[in-house]
């Protein structure tokens, strides 16, 4: 019997937990699409893993018995995966970085540029994930390190390195009431439709609808997307306004669609992830180091660097 190892995590969350809710949570899914997941895979077992009731989810004897080896297995499985894909990558000298859209900002080409000229022959492959998988293949192994937007699904697991902090804009539809206010007030936004990412996001999403600072005020969804060309038509066409970074109205500017400053919100924060057991890894370090004296830079040394402002596919 095969099992997909993505039902063994979710079962070994849950378990950890002892909740569907905090175990959700910490997985950035939602709670149906968790609840559903666990049930597959007790289906597949033909075994009961847990006791549900409305104190949590509490192990029976055969879930303790999977409790104690799931773990093993998916460690193992993450180790075999990534020492496999490593190898791949060093034998064609190339760098996986995974990517959420506009994540680096102007520095794009500077680190790329940097990068190379420390290492040279080798290339760094860009890998941009839609805000469904907002950790961007770090996770999965599928990429050997990743800048991100904190925070991210498995964060606490990684090595994960601040690079730079912005604002939070709103975008707004041209035509919107709001739109001609030279800053806006978050608390103004409160009753406002929200074009949102998918609900299997989970704590990615909630924190894009900044749900904890609207003080417990339920959020209106106006439309669900995952791509920023289906968000930007969505706040366009009028079904809602969003959050975003500051960089956003450089990189995703089109008509129909105004961003403005918000007061009340808490600034978003961008950063570098990399897998522990590459603390070592001399390629994955110098990318590391790279990304963070590019960083350091003022902002008009960094353009000046590469010749000019940004690369809006990687940053």
């Amino acid at each position: 019997m095969d099992v997909d190892t993505r039902l063994l995590r979710y079962f070994s969350a849950v378990a950890e937990d002892g909740s569907v809710t905090r175990a959700a949570e910490r997985l950035y899914v939602s709670q149906p699409a968790l609840t559903k997941q666990i049930k597959q895979l007790e289906s597949l077992l033909g075994v009961r893993l847990f006791i549900r009731s409305k104190a949590g989810m509490t192990l029976t004897d055969a879930g303790r018995a999977l409790a104690a080896r799931a773990p093993v297995v998916t460690a193992e499985w993450d180790r075999a995966l990534r020492e496999t894909r490593t190898a791949s990558s060093r034998a064609a000298r190339v760098l996986r970085v995974g990517f959420i859209a506009s994540a680096a900002n102007e520095a794009t080409q500077a680190i790329v540029a940097a990068y190379t000229k420390r290492r040279p022959g080798w290339r760094i492959e860009m890998r941009q994930a839609s805000w469904s998988t907002p950790a961007a293949g770090l996770v999965e192994g599928e990429v050997d390190v990743a800048l991100l937007r904190l925070p991210f699904p498995g964060q606490e697991k990684f090595r994960v390195e601040v690079l730079l902090s912005e604002p939070r804009y709103v975008a707004l539809p041209a035509a919107h009431r709001l739109a001609g206010q030279e800053r806006i007030s978050f608390r103004d936004l409160w009753d406002e439709p929200v074009v949102a990412a998918p609900a299997e996001t989970g704590a990615w999403r909630d924190y894009w609808l900044a749900r904890d600072e609207r003080d417990g005020r339920e959020v209106r969804i106006g439309a669900v997307t995952d791509q920023p060309d289906e968000w930007l038509s969505a706040i366009a066409n009028g079904y809602g306004i969003a959050l975003a970074p500051e960089s956003a109205a450089r990189f995703y500017a089109r008509p129909g669609v105004t961003y403005r400053p918000v007061d009340g919100v808490s600034p978003s924060q961008v950063a570098l992830a990399w897998a522990v057991a590459d603390d070592a890894n001399p390629v994955v370090r110098d990318f590391v180091e790279v990304c963070l004296a590019v960083l350091s830079l003022d902002p008009s040394e960094t353009a000046g660097e590469v010749g000019g402002p940004g690369d809006a596919a990687f940053g």
